[in-house]
């Protein structure tokens, strides 16, 4: 018995040499290849970003069923182009800030897919003359996206930390036209209405009327309806010049809930 114990614990003292030293190698040849491989240059985020252009491209023609849009207007196509997304994510997130894919920002939310972005910009047709709406400014990407197409943006994020941290963003970028605020989205934001188009970036159960009171005849309303962890469609609201709407699903999506107002 003492035999056996002496061994054992013989081998349990060098284990944890034996595995630091492993480490420090391991962590050695990691540093090398780190400092070797540098970070991303401009290049890199360029390059990224015209084959996350394909992407969508590509996605656009696979959804023309759904959508009606079988390709996306080149104005929208080259603002994606030139927002740098990899701005709107936190660090850790930088290296994946051209998957097509939605990303974690912090409180629980996220900056939306590419293509989702692409899509809802492009079916509300944005022009140089538009004042647009956001319910849910997130990061700040949609915003930026929008401000590259159109004459306004007003975007509203009721998560303050949220808000003030995308304000500080679209500013360091140098956008002039767009107007955050902290609040509460459901109820819109009558004082800078009425507006040609609204985006709403998060899930609702329904359609707040204020915000369709807030639209412009002849203006569009794109919006995520469904229970969080259900089924949402994306959901396109036409107000007529007699103040009648129309609406219609776009396609099937995943968002995360909006909060605040009567909901539920």
């Amino acid at each position: 018995m003492a035999m056996l114990r002496g061994p054992a614990s013989l081998q349990l003292a060098f284990v944890p040499r034996e595995i630091a030293t492993m480490f420090r190698l391991l962590l050695f040849f990691f540093l090398l290849w780190l400092g070797a491989a540098g970070p991303l240059s401009a290049d890199d985020f360029d390059s990224q970003r015209q084959r996350l252009l394909r992407e969508i491209t590509d996605l656009a023609e696979e959804t023309a069923v759904e959508t009606g849009r079988p390709t996306f207007a080149a104005p929208v196509m080259a603002a994606l182009g030139r927002v740098p997304r990899h701005r709107f994510v936190p660090e850790d997130q930088v290296p994946y800030a051209y998957k097509n894919r939605p990303l974690p920002i912090g409180h629980g939310q996220t900056i939306s897919q590419p293509y989702i972005v692409a899509l809802m910009t492009d079916v509300i047709d944005p022009r140089p003359d538009q004042r647009v709406l956001e319910i849910g400014t997130g990061s700040g990407y949609q915003a930026a996206v929008l401000a590259e197409l159109v004459g306004q943006v007003f975007s509203i994020e009721i998560i303050e930390p949220l808000a003030q941290e995308a304000a500080k963003r679209l500013q360091a970028l140098g956008y002039t036209n767009i107007e955050t605020r902290a609040g509460d989205g459901y109820y819109g934001w009558e004082s800078a209405g009425p507006f040609d188009a609204i985006l709403v970036t998060a899930a609702a159960s329904h359609v707040p009327p204020a915000l369709i009171r807030q639209l412009k005849p002849g203006g569009r309303l794109v919006i995520p309806v469904g229970a969080h962890f259900m089924a949402q469609y994306l959901l396109l609201v036409e107000k007529k010049a007699e103040g009648g709407v129309t609406s219609r699903q776009i396609l099937p999506v995943s968002f995360v809930p909006l909060t605040g107002g009567e909901q539920g």
